[in-house]
């Protein structure tokens, strides 16, 4: 164990009710004492990822929402639209806690020599209601943060980097060559580029706007393509036909995004296709959308020929699918490079109740490419 623990922590909860809003709230809960094989982490940063948000709104118009409560316990309050309602049936009555990972210091051990090895030490974990004071987790799930890396540049070491080494080790696991990344500029984008630099992968970046671009190529991203320009389709097919890339993760998932991906990908590989086919070219293409931007559908215009997929793509399903001892590889490979390759970056720090001021909730719900937020839990 350790020194005496404090009695109790605050913890941010989203609860959905029957009346058809949902409320995010702090609440004080008992500290856990840790169990032999456990550890209690003060956690000390904890990422606003696109992931999190999912869990924290339901759904819910954020446009709509209603604070009330006191600054330092505020209660956000916001509407339902009926198909959000339908498909949080399972969550009414409910609250569950937020924050998918975070980083900290371990305060208290169980009895286990693997747990008293973490005591005093900063450590990175990913399981679960990191928004809070206090987390107490299994010693096995921590990954201790190298010398000089401090909590913030550890906190995001588990959804963004593993997703990027994931999306690499999935391309060679079906046989692709190359890649190609929607919503490139984000934080995960930006990580993917610095990656394949590395891996010497051939990545086609899918951004939206000129700056979008600018960015990327300034970090060495050779394959840019603007979906908002006239040019958009001829540059992707030149950029697919030089690449050969076949494989494609889209974090926007409405609209015909996907659909023109695949469209560039059969007029990149009929380019080279030595006889002609009524059934369109024979290479597979795969398009996996791993993010949901546009909440609209998904439009097919099927101009791609009959060799195409169009699937979901999960981090955790991911995990399951490979051996622990490659997912240990992978948290190896985060831990040496939080700080170069999956560094993160944030545009603001806020407290628990700095997370549910109305102007922060508008500017990080936005998911816009520099507006990444990181929560520091033990900040008044």
């Amino acid at each position: 164990m350790s020194a005496e623990l404090p009695a109790s922590g605050l913890r941010l909860q989203s609860a959905v009710r029957p009346d058809q809003t949902v409320q995010l709230f702090l609440e004080s809960a008992a500290v856990p004492e840790p169990g032999p094989d456990d550890v209690l982490v003060r956690i000390e940063a904890a990422p606003v990822n696109p992931s999190d948000l999912g869990m924290l709104f339901a759904g819910a118009d954020m446009a709509a929402a209603e604070v009330t409560g006191s600054p330092d316990r505020p209660v956000v309050t916001a509407p339902l639209p009926d198909a959000a309602m339908r498909a949080m049936a399972g969550r009414v009555g409910t609250p569950l806690p937020t924050g998918n990972e975070g980083a900290g210091t371990v305060i208290a051990a169980g009895s286990s020599a693997e747990a008293q090895a973490l005591l005093g030490t900063t450590v990175a974990v990913a399981g679960g209601s990191m928004y809070a004071e206090y987390r107490k987790v299994k010693a096995a799930a921590c990954l201790v943060l190298p010398g000089g890396v401090s909590a913030i540049a550890g906190s995001s070491s588990f959804v963004n980097p593993m997703t990027a080494l994931g999306m690499v080790e999935t391309m060679r696991l079906e046989d692709h060559v190359a890649l190609v990344h929607t919503a490139a500029a984000s934080n995960l984008g930006q990580m993917l580029v610095r990656l394949c630099q590395e891996e010497q992968i051939q990545l086609v970046n899918i951004v939206r706007k000129p700056e979008q671009e600018e960015l990327l190529r300034s970090a060495g991203a050779a394959f840019v393509c603007n979906s908002s320009s006239p040019e958009f389709m001829t540059d992707l097919i030149a950029a697919l036909t030089e690449t050969g890339a076949t494989l494609a993760f889209d974090a926007v998932g409405g609209g015909r995004l996907a659909s023109q991906i695949l469209t560039a990908m059969e007029a990149a590989a009929s380019a080279t296709a030595t006889t002609y086919s009524r059934y369109g070219s024979t290479v597979p293409k795969q398009v996996y959308i791993y993010g949901s931007l546009d909440h609209g559908p998904t439009e097919l215009a099927r101009s791609f020929g009959m060799a195409w997929g169009v699937g979901g793509w999960l981090l955790p399903n991911f995990l399951q699918k490979i051996t622990p001892a490659d997912v240990a590889r992978l948290r190896n490979r985060v831990a040496g490079g939080l700080t170069t390759t999956f560094a993160s970056q944030y545009t603001a720090e806020v407290s628990l109740a700095g997370l549910l001021h109305p102007d922060a909730i508008a500017e990080y719900g936005r998911q816009a490419t520099g507006s990444k937020y990181v929560v520091i839990p033990t900040r008044r």
